[in-house]
């Protein structure tokens, strides 16, 4: 993650902060459906991955269940 990015983040103007989170959010989220697709390839069930991110079967495989058979 860049300085920059961190240092808005904790930074006093909450436009900056805001920018920030999307920012973060954004990467979070093309994270996550990376690894969901690996997972998948390699065999993993939607359980699996539901109990490391934390979440139910219902609402990963609702996620990411069209895109990743």
């Amino acid at each position: 993650m860049s300085d920059d990015l961190m240092t808005a983040a904790a930074g006093d103007d909450p436009r900056e902060g805001l920018l920030a989170v999307h920012s973060l959010r954004e990467l979070a989220d093309r994270l996550e459906a990376l690894h969901v697709e690996r997972a998948r390839r390699l065999g993993w069930s939607w359980e699996q991955i539901a109990t490391v991110l934390g979440v139910s079967r219902q609402a990963v495989h609702k996620k990411f269940g069209k895109r990743f058979r």
